[in-house]
């Protein structure tokens, strides 16, 4: 629930229409109770909302992006949209901690998943971008499932097309930012690159947080920082409140387009054995084309 409450305007939150009350009559989707059906029964979908076939009249959305055919290492990631589907089940439309009531305030529903070649990572890349191209002509944001990580090269492209350059808040054991992986351009260890050549973010306004591990020299961040990005490596994170870093994020992505990337790996591996590489199997990709304040 906490990654709807990041993408509600200052507007919604001043006038407390984002938040759970006892006279809200409310005719938005919202996930399926358990006790109207039993939480093993009905459609999995992300958090059992309604499922549509396209982004018509949402102001936000999930979609999936089957994809592994980038990963480096273990293969499985495209199922990822699914488990994560399965797993929300359990999810419930109020955030007790906070107030946040997301669904009382817009629209939003499952959209289904990207049709992509699973064959050719570039004609796959291609299928991403067109299809997220598509869903976010009528500025509906999409909260990517997926997937490995080079599927977030072809949604800043599509996202650049419409909004221009923008900050990025990405969550991450590594940088992606490698030039080439086996001699391709295209992988999971490269988007962030890429997207940098192609102009899809504002590099004075990106931070990359919990980046840790071995790497293959002392200079693998450098290329980030000389970009002009906010690189946080997770030693840095450790025994302190992370309540002022957040307040470094909100102040650096100010008002303007932000995309939010966050890999499983961002947390320890122990808690997530199932992972590729120490990462991958989930990707959960926020476009917040509203103010973050």
């Amino acid at each position: 629930m906490s990654t709807f409450h990041l993408t509600r305007s200052l507007r919604l939150l001043k006038n407390k229409r984002y938040f759970s009350t006892s006279v809200i009559s409310n005719k938005y989707n919202e996930p399926l109770s358990g006790h109207k059906m039993p939480r093993a029964g009905g459609i999995a979908s992300m958090m059992r909302l309604p499922v549509q076939e396209n982004a018509d009249g949402l102001t936000a959305c999930f979609v999936g992006v089957p994809l592994d055919i980038g990963t480096s290492n273990r293969s499985g990631t495209r199922f990822g949209p699914r488990q994560i589907r399965a797993e929300s089940a359990l999810l419930r439309k109020v955030n007790i901690a906070t107030g946040a009531s997301p669904f009382d305030s817009f629209q939003v529903a499952d959209v289904g998943d990207v049709n992509l070649n699973l064959y050719n990572l570039p004609k796959a890349c291609e299928d991403i971008r067109k299809h997220f191209s598509s869903l976010i002509q009528n500025s509906c944001i999409p909260l990517a499932l997926g997937g490995d990580h080079t599927m977030t090269y072809p949604i800043l492209q599509a996202i650049k097309d419409k909004y221009g350059p923008v900050g990025l808040v990405h969550v991450d054991a590594h940088a992606d930012t490698n030039d080439t992986m086996l001699g391709e351009r295209i992988a999971h260890g490269t988007p962030f690159r890429r997207a940098v050549e192609e102009g899809c973010l504002d590099t004075h306004r990106v931070i990359q947080i919990g980046l840790r591990g071995s790497n293959y020299t002392v200079k693998d961040y450098d290329w980030g920082r000389e970009q002009g990005f906010r690189v946080v490596e997770m030693y840095e994170c450790f025994h302190k409140s992370l309540t002022p870093l957040m307040g470094e994020v909100r102040q650096m992505m100010g008002d303007k387009p932000v995309y939010i990337s966050f890999d499983i790996d961002g947390l320890d591996p122990a808690y997530a054995p199932g992972t590729g590489m120490t990462h991958d199997i989930k990707h959960i990709h926020v476009v917040m084309l509203r103010p973050l304040k």
